[in-house]
């Protein structure tokens, strides 16, 4: 006798529409809230594949690595109560950062809502800003498939996160689609792509004051990603030179001679120039915050390109803004525009870029104690594979993967821009692994995101390397023993020398523990070592940890410090010790010469 057929619960339904959206991995973490989602998954062969983090905010960094590093919606699961609210950080990277993130998280059944239950939040109050353009709770199957739809839509289209939550009890339901009745919300699947242009009269205007300049310098940010090509040819037409917000970093090659590298805090010399000097300005697919490394207000004409009419007219007195895609904007300005000679604006852009690289190369070369770190990065630029995916964690790794990593062909890089939060760094390689398993990824992070959530989501990568077509994931710790990038800023902006309860860190054994969990690693604590690492974990046949031990003592000082600020800086490290502030003085001096402001060449050289 045959079986009555299984019915298809709400919670096999969900696992279906993910699928027929082309959902390969779910980043999650499992709990009783849902318990009948974990079932489904099981009933549906692991497909899409559960990808088991260690904590719920690893799942959804790795979610926001995974949309990162491949254009799609990064999705991420997480039970109720605790868990949902783990996710909250991991997300909120992802909106700042404008990822396309869907979370779906369960609740309390509907009969304990209201009652004070167990793991009862109020998650839609939780949720309504991370998630602000779609948050709903599923609460009769008939919602779906609609709120599935529209959240992955909302994420494309927004490029933001979106939270579905569905209660306990909603989970188990038989599944019932909306019918062709009143207040019934059927739906359909699909994101057809689409590619704004600017009015042709907007386009005019903005190639008038592209036209009318004589010192033109180019900002992108990762919305001009796509438009490598035709940014490389607006550049050459206007003999412009081009900076790029570290969000951008992979959006056009580093070894492009008018390139002139990372804009800001973390930035380059040249590109703080470009900016200083420049009579017109072009912004493409940034919202780079920072005005103050921008021209002076009154200094500059200045356009806007971005896809996002909210986030147009920001940072700057833009005098034309372009709502449009990249890509098909700049195709549309480019017959508007005249051919610049490359004359004296672009030859010192170029000069002042080969410049900065050789004394990138003389920095690096500073002894510390006992590494330089920013001998550690610069090392790896010649032997970054073709085709690395990149991350760099919060902190003072941030600075060294802006100024001494030369994006390019097609390798891929990003850390968390916006929100700069700590412990991104191995979650986002992860993630990408998932997105481009035949590709190598490799993650420089501190010492102090490491210990935060580093370690345990190695446990992720020892789990599931096998998976990979290429197993190279490569984590660069540097093992300063100090949470350095606030040491600094104490000491910079606050005058304060380094409060050692809050700023000392544990030494960790990192490598041990990695090759404790089957994977390999090596610690390194002579710059004689640093290069040989790099290769063995560059031909290392799993996950690989290289532990680093560099000198806290190399400040990550800004292009445009002043030598006043960074005397102050040096001499807050040890107050009431003279000798002690003296030696640190001038050792920070010699370090960061190269970065002062209206320094000779001929000065740089005697140094």
């Amino acid at each position: 006798m045959r079986g009555r057929p299984v019915s298809l619960k709400v919670s096999d339904y969900i696992l279906q529409r993910l699928r027929e959206w082309d959902v390969k991995h779910v980043f999650a973490y499992a709990g009783d809230g849902i318990n009948g989602l974990l079932a489904a998954w099981g009933r549906a062969d692991n497909k899409p594949q559960f990808i088991q983090a260690r904590h719920e905010e690893m799942a959804a960094f790795e979610a926001t690595g995974y949309a990162k590093f491949s254009g799609r919606v990064g999705v991420c699961a997480a039970t109720s109560g605790p868990g949902a609210i783990h996710l909250l950080n991991g997300l909120y990277d992802a909106k700042l950062d404008h990822v396309p993130v869907v979370a779906i998280v369960g609740q309390t059944n509907r009969s304990a809502m209201g009652g004070s239950y167990q793991q009862e939040v109020d998650l839609l109050n939780l949720y309504k800003d991370v998630a602000a353009d779609f948050c709903q709770m599923v609460t009769v199957p008939e919602q779906l498939p609609n709120v599935i739809d529209r959240a992955m839509r909302t994420a494309y289209a927004k490029r933001t996160v979106t939270a579905i939550i569905i209660p306990a009890d909603v989970q188990e339901l038989d599944y019932s689609p909306p019918t062709h009745a009143f207040k019934m919300v059927p739906s359909s699947l699909g994101m057809a792509s689409y590619a704004p242009i600017p009015a042709p009269s907007d386009l005019d205007q903005a190639a008038e004051v592209l036209n009318a300049g004589e010192k033109v310098a180019i900002l992108i940010g990762q919305g001009a990603r796509g438009a490598r090509a035709e940014v490389e040819q607006l550049a050459d037409v206007l003999g412009a030179g081009v900076a790029k917000a570290l969000l951008g970093k992979d959006a056009l090659p580093d070894d492009l001679p008018y390139v002139t590298g990372a804009i800001g805090l973390l930035g380059t010399r040249p590109s703080y120039e470009l900016m200083q000097e420049c009579d017109t300005l072009l912004v493409i697919g940034s919202s780079f915050p920072y005005t103050q490394f921008m021209p002076e207000l009154d200094q500059a004409r200045a356009v806007q390109i971005d896809i996002d009419p909210f986030m147009i007219g920001l940072r700057y007195p833009f005098e034309v803004n372009l709502v449009g895609d990249a890509r098909e904007t700049v195709k549309a300005l480019l017959p508007k525009l005249k051919r610049k000679k490359h004359g004296s604006w672009r030859k010192k852009i170029e000069k002042n870029t080969a410049r900065w690289w050789k004394v990138m190369e003389r920095r690096a070369a500073v002894d510390a104690d006992p590494i330089n770190p920013e001998y550690v990065v610069h090392a790896l630029d010649a032997l970054l594979p073709h085709d690395v995916i990149l991350a760099a964690d919060s902190g003072s790794a941030a600075n060294w993967y802006a100024r001494h990593l030369r994006i390019r062909g097609a390798m891929r890089g990003s850390l968390s821009g916006t929100l700069a939060t700590m412990g991104p760094g191995v979650p986002y390689v992860i993630g990408a692994k998932f997105a481009h398993p035949d590709r190598p990824a490799l993650a420089l992070v501190g010492d102090g995101a490491m210990q935060m959530n580093g370690m345990a989501e190695l446990i992720t990568a020892a789990k599931y390397w096998p998976e990979w077509q290429d197993p190279r994931l490569i984590v660069a710790v540097l093992n300063n023993q100090d949470l350095n990038q606030v040491t600094w800023e104490m000491r910079a902006m606050s005058g304060a020398p380094q409060f050692l309860p809050s700023q000392a860190l544990p030494d960790v054994p990192y490598a041990d523990f990695a090759r404790s969990i089957g994977l390999e690693g090596v610690r390194v604590e002579t710059p004689g070592e640093v290069e040989s690492a790099w290769h063995k974990a560059l031909g290392a046949d799993r996950p690989f940890v290289i532990d680093f031990r560099t000198d806290p003592a190399v400040p990550p000082i800004p292009p445009h410090a002043s030598l006043d600020q960074i005397e102050a800086a040096a001499a807050a490290i040890v107050k009431g010790d003279t000798d002690r502030a003296d030696m640190v003085r001038q050792g920070v001096k010699a370090k960061i010469q190269e970065f002062l402001p209206g320094k000779s060449h001929r000065q740089q050289r005697q140094d």
